[in-house]
Formats: structure tokens, C-alpha cells, sequence
């Protein structure tokens, strides 16, 4: 009966070989290969404690990818979806909220490059472009405005 645990353990390496899972991820992905005699608790548990697993990773990764991509809100549900604990969420999401308006700006640059001017059409694609990958209406008011953003402070 060791098998199906191993094969189960086998899948829960290979997903984690591809990229970084959550603890929950892993959870609803195997869930659907666990067999009788399978222990998933154990297995998963056991790529915890090996750090296999690990939260933070998960944060970093997600944040790594998407950010140049997606706003605080987007971000806030990706992590959630993943089963990311409150805390680590929130102070994900709030490490974001200074780099907001130069993430959307250089976003709508890539995709748009100049502001709509007059017409409302193109006010209200590019308005909803940003909207739709998680932006704050005042962000996204602010760049389709045409705002520049600040230099870094820094």
C-alpha cells in the first residue's frame, strides 16, 4: 500500500517542480488522484516540513510574475485563490501600494502609449483595460489622464 502514496508524492514533486504551490493548491490538485490507503494529510505535511512547501515562496513568486501585470486587487485574489494566509496577503498587497500608479502606467504604456484625448470610446477601453487587471479607479483615472508618474523617490 506504499505506492499510491509515493505516486501521490511523485505528483505533488512534479507539480512543485514546475512552480511554487500552495499548501491549498496542492491540496484541491491531489485531491482528485488520492486513492484508498493514500494519505494526503501525511503527504503534504510531510513536503511541509522538507520545505517543499512554503507560503512565502508562493508570495514572492506570484508577486514576481504578476505585479508588471495585474493591480493590488488582481493580486489580493490570486493570493487568496491560492489559499495564502490573511496576514501574508495584506502585507503582500501593502508592499505593492507605493509601485501602484508606475505598474499601471508602464502597463498602459505597453498596451496603449497615448491618452484618448476626447473620445469617450477609447476613454472607457483604456479605463476598462486597466480596471479589469485589478487598478483603483483614482489610478486608473490618473493614467488614462495622461499623468506622468513621479520619479522614485529614492
Amino acid at each position: 500500500m506504499g505506492a499510491p502514496t509515493l505516486s501521490l508524492k511523485g505528483r505533488a514533486l512534479r507539480l512543485l517542480s514546475q512552480r511554487e504551490h500552495s499548501l491549498e493548491e496542492l491540496r484541491r490538485k491531489l485531491a482528485r488522484h488520492v486513492q484508498e490507503g493514500d494519505d494526503l494529510a501525511a503527504v503534504l505535511h510531510d513536503l511541509q516540513a522538507k520545505g517543499f512547501i512554503n507560503e512565502s515562496r508562493v508570495v514572492e513568486s506570484v508577486l514576481h510574475r504578476r505585479a508588471g501585470q495585474l493591480g493590488a486587487a488582481r493580486l489580493r485574489q490570486e493570493l487568496q485563490a491560492k489559499g495564502i494566509a490573511s496576514e501574508a496577503v495584506q502585507q503582500a498587497v501593502a508592499g505593492l501600494q507605493s509601485s501602484e500608479f508606475q505598474r499601471a502606467h508602464a502597463l498602459w504604456l505597453r498596451k496603449f502609449g497615448t491618452p484618448p484625448g476626447d473620445d469617450a470610446r477609447e476613454w472607457a477601453r483604456q479605463s476598462r483595460f486597466l480596471a479589469a487587471r485589478g487598478f483603483s479607479g483614482d489610478i486608473v483615472r490618473r493614467v488614462v489622464r495622461g499623468e506622468a508618474p513621479e520619479p522614485d523617490a529614492e
